[in-house]
């Protein structure tokens, strides 16, 4: 009886020793990367690298602001994302309400034509968009056109997101306010757009990282403007540099700082519930 148990015991045993090194294995894949590259920030080295290691500086942060382009072009970057948020918000919302509260034979159709922006090519809706406001209505490539742009398949992340959250929702509510006589302005003011009010932060947040790190689809629709990181992309053709790594740094510090503010204020909130 001692036996099978013990094979098992060994089996279960093997097991754990594969798990553990598959996952140690696919964190170091994931991560590894990024502390190089924040570990080169670091380096005094005019090329970035953690095998040259010339000395502990502070140097390609303390040059950042001095760098016009880079600044300029995270001030372009902060616009277009804030232009991306009023723009993606309402029509993801839109779309989210029309195919959960609304159904027929079209709905499907409807459904893959509002969600194939996100299956499209960053350079197609980049160029189409650049051309159509162009040519429609005399608008010149810049970070309007870059804002559209982008718009136009973050909203569809801004939408699934939405059509989660209502899918969950009782329809009791709404129904009982539609027989007390209230209007379907008031009822979406006051009960279906309180219990999506979680989602649209999330939605925000999304939308805001998704237009910042976005390169593809601006670059094309941009025009002779730029952002931050078109801006990194055009320096990246003439040789690294280590100001890239320290702005890489620091918006993996903030990541994590948002990260771990986020978390604390769940549980705050969790502990406020209980």
């Amino acid at each position: 009886m001692t036996a099978p148990i013990t094979a098992r015991a060994q089996r279960r045993e093997a097991t754990d020793i594969v798990l553990n090194a598959y996952i140690l294995i696919f964190f170091a894949y994931m991560f590894l990367p990024l502390v190089l590259m924040v570990a080169a920030a670091f380096n005094a080295s005019p090329t970035p690298s953690v095998v040259d290691w010339q000395g502990f500086t502070f140097k390609w942060f303390m040059d950042l602001p001095s760098d016009q382009r880079f600044v300029q072009g995270l001030m372009h970057s902060l616009l277009i994302a804030a232009g991306v948020i009023v723009l993606s918000i309402p029509l993801g919302l839109a779309g989210a309400l029309l195919l959960t509260r609304f159904s027929g034979r079209g709905s499907t159709l409807l459904y893959t034509a509002l969600v194939s922006p996100i299956l499209m090519p960053g350079i197609v809706l980049g160029v189409t968009t650049m051309i159509f406001w162009r040519d429609a209505f005399g608008v010149e490539a810049g970070l309007l056109t870059a804002a559209l742009a982008q718009s136009s398949f973050i909203a569809s992340y801004c939408m699934l997101l939405f059509m989660a959250r209502l899918q969950r929702q009782d329809r009791i509510l709404e129904e009982a306010a539609a027989d007390l006589g209230a209007s379907p302005w008031f009822t979406f003011r006051r009960i279906t757009l309180p219990f999506l009010r979680p989602t649209i932060l999330t939605a925000a947040v999304i939308a805001f990282l998704q237009s910042i790190e976005n390169y593809n689809t601006t670059f094309f629709a941009i025009g002779a403007s730029w952002t931050l990181v078109t801006e990194i992309g055009s320096r990246m053709r003439f040789g690294l540099s280590p100001m890239v790594n320290a702005i890489g740094a620091l918006f993996i510090f903030v990541t994590v700082i948002c990260a771990i503010a986020w978390v604390i204020m769940q549980r705050r909130e969790l502990r406020g519930r209980t």
